[in-house]
């Protein structure tokens, strides 16, 4: 029932915020995207032309959609007024907050079928080294995704000093990968010991069906008895729509409602742009990320006492 109301709802809103959207001084303007992509990725190919062509069609706008190689891409990209809207996980959205402040704003993010919103941050080593715990680890190499990584790079950190260990300090040598699929490709070509990187459809009690490693080995591109998961840190909020609150209320409100009414409207191209069957966005606001943003905050602080990662240990 409540998905049913929800559908109606959408529906409803939908019409009429595509109304207001076609009035005669906004018709025309043009509605920029940003996406992280590769054109050499046809996953995320996929993902971008879902997004252009869905947003096309409903909105009645042309779309432009800029696609950047990492999440610091995206992040300048928002936050220059480049782009109107784009996809940012937490960690990226914190930075780009401390930029910009209320400048931007999350709208939406993934609500998925069982009412979860979060995903989690999974270290994964090779299954023929002999490491089993985080503390094998111990002056051994160690690579993180992406400086605005959240899974791999903010949320390990943070949990690493609750659990007593300096990541400045711990390990022989720490370096960015610049993305999920470059860790783990690293990882199999023994560029380091271990690392961290998103794993989803799941629990830790019940093990995970989606992240880098299942889609990477889903597409053959690694083995997946080749990696073992020594330890789990979650459930981390959703990666949300972002946009930039300058913008006519007009346009943030016709694109909150196209968003909101795609996994309803047209579940092939939700799936199709890597959503789960069953999901469905919800609105957010700034609040959502405010752990994250805490502990963003918290990270800069004990960088600036020791230096930043990758500089040596």
């Amino acid at each position: 029932m409540r998905r049913l109301v929800c559908l109606l709802f959408m529906g409803g809103l939908l019409a009429a915020l595509t109304a207001c959207g076609r009035a005669p001084e906004t018709a025309d303007r043009e509605l920029r995207f940003s996406i992280q992509g590769s054109n050499n990725d046809p996953a995320l190919v996929k993902r971008r032309d879902g997004y252009q062509s869905y947003l096309a069609k409903v909105t009645g706008r042309p779309v432009k959609l800029f696609e950047a190689s990492d999440y610091n891409g995206v992040i300048q990209a928002l936050a220059s007024g480049q782009v109107d809207v784009a996809t940012l996980a937490g960690a990226a959205y914190a930075n780009a907050d401390a930029q910009v402040g209320d400048k931007i704003a999350p709208i939406l993010t993934v609500r998925h079928a069982d009412g979860g919103t979060g995903y989690y941050s999974a270290l994964v080593v090779r299954a023929d080294s002999p490491y089993r715990k985080l503390q094998d680890l111990r002056g051994k190499s160690l690579g993180y995704v992406d400086f605005n990584s959240t899974s791999g790079y903010l949320v390990p950190r943070a949990k690493m000093r609750e659990a007593g260990v300096d990541p400045e300090s711990f390990f022989s040598k720490t370096s960015f990968a610049g993305g999920h699929t470059q860790s783990v490709m690293a990882l199999a070509n023994g560029q380091f010991d271990a690392t961290f990187v998103q794993v989803a459809g799941g629990d830790p009690e019940h093990g995970f069906t989606t992240g880098s490693i299942y889609t990477m080995a889903a597409r053959g591109l690694v083995n997946i008895k080749d990696f073992r998961i020594i330890w789990v840190l979650g459930p981390i909020p959703d990666t949300s729509i972002v946009v930039r609150t300058d913008r006519p209320q007009a346009d943030i409100d016709l694109l909150r409602g196209a968003m909101a009414s795609m996994a309803y409207d047209e579940p092939d191209i939700w799936t199709g742009i890597g959503q789960p069957e069953g999901s469905s966005f919800m609105a957010i606001d700034r609040n959502y990320y405010s752990e994250i943003i805490r502990l963003r905050n918290a990270d800069a602080a004990e960088r600036r006492k020791g230096g930043r990662p990758g500089e040596g240990k």
